[in-house]
């Protein structure tokens, strides 16, 4: 049954997450406009008790089950079916929330119906002076497709002085709170199942930046974020389902007069990347996930090439050099040198 909601719907996809739930929920629920928003859980089949604990701690949460464990793209797909609202706000589990966070948000939605998603800026949970790996204060990628925000670029993670403060239109906007016009989620058939997890956001945000429609970071809204709790850095399968990902992103959203030259391109610098990795005895299993991602890749080439989409325009919040000479050949390690 679809749910009415308020003009916000803040939705929370868990699995097997009770840990984090009884850690970061109660931000949620007590710094969140009731007036403007309501809170589901998508449980994407949990075995462990998360759902019997909120709907005893926290009755007001809407849950919506999904019948097995769909991953993040997917299982929010799923799930936001049944919730009608103007905007969504999907928040991971692992987030603490401050005091007014949602009300910027929102107000930034509201003054500009060009503007169809958004983010706060995201802190790291543990060190609450610096940014969050996964966002920062906003998204961009390079010509060549790989991602870097506003406060983190590659593995470099800057410290919060204020200097990323102001409001911007940014490329992509983080998964790990990424509020979104319910109308512009559905029109562009929501996340790409095939991503599961990793990246998919900058694959949608990749097509809302195709129809020439905005997405921009307001820093006025601050939470913090716990980050890899989904698979770990270590974890090989997240190296694999980056490489793979990236790739297929590119491929269904890029000019096809790029393609010829940026895959190519991309084939030489991530050979290095797996040369890096495979020349380490602890990081070889994450070498031999680049040549998964790849050979996945060509084998469904066919498949993915046939998602693309009418591209409108070349979003120019796509930054026009590229990302990795600037970082590891002429050593610059913070945005605002770039």
């Amino acid at each position: 049954m679809i749910q009415k909601n308020k003009r916000i719907a803040i939705v929370i996809l868990n699995y097997n997450g009770i840990k984090l739930l009884k850690k970061f929920l109660a931000s949620v629920v007590n710094f969140s406009d009731k007036k403007i928003s309501s809170i589901y859980l998508i449980d994407n089949f949990s075995t462990d008790e998360s759902i019997k604990y909120v709907k005893k701690k926290f009755p007001s949460i809407r849950i919506i089950k999904n019948k097995i464990n769909l991953g993040y793209a997917e299982g929010y797909n799923k799930g936001l079916e049944l919730i009608k609202s103007d905007y969504y706000i999907l928040l991971n589990s692992d987030v603490e929330v401050t005091k007014n966070w949602l009300n910027p948000l929102f107000n930034l939605m509201e003054s500009d119906n060009n503007i169809v998603a958004c983010q706060p800026k995201i802190l790291s949970y543990n060190k609450k002076d610096y940014f969050e790996y996964a966002g920062a204060s906003g998204g961009f990628i390079d010509k060549l497709g790989y991602p870097f925000c506003r406060g983190r670029i590659f593995d470099t993670i800057e410290k919060d002085s204020g200097q990323y403060d102001n409001k911007i239109q940014v490329f992509w906007a983080s998964g790990c709170c990424l509020m979104i016009r319910s109308d512009i989620f559905h029109k562009l058939g929501g996340f790409d199942n095939y991503f599961f997890a990793h990246m998919e956001e900058i694959d949608l945000c990749w097509r809302i930046n195709n129809l020439n429609l905005k997405i921009y970071c307001e820093p006025k809204s601050k939470i913090y974020h716990l980050g890899n709790q989904t698979l770990n850095k270590s974890n090989p399968t997240k190296t694999y389902l980056n490489f793979r990902n990236n790739l297929i992103m590119i491929l269904k959203n890029d000019h096809f007069i790029n393609l010829i030259w940026k895959l190519p391109t991309r084939l030489i610098l991530d050979f290095f990347a797996f040369l890096k990795f495979f020349m380490k005895k602890e990081s070889r299993k994450h070498g031999i996930s680049i040549l998964k991602s790849y050979r996945d890749f060509i084998l469904d080439f066919k498949f993915n090439f046939s998602k693309r989409n009418k591209i409108v325009g070349e979003s120019s919040m796509i930054y026009k050099n590229l990302i990795t000479i600037k970082y590891y050949i002429q050593n610059i390690k913070k945005f605002n040198d770039l």
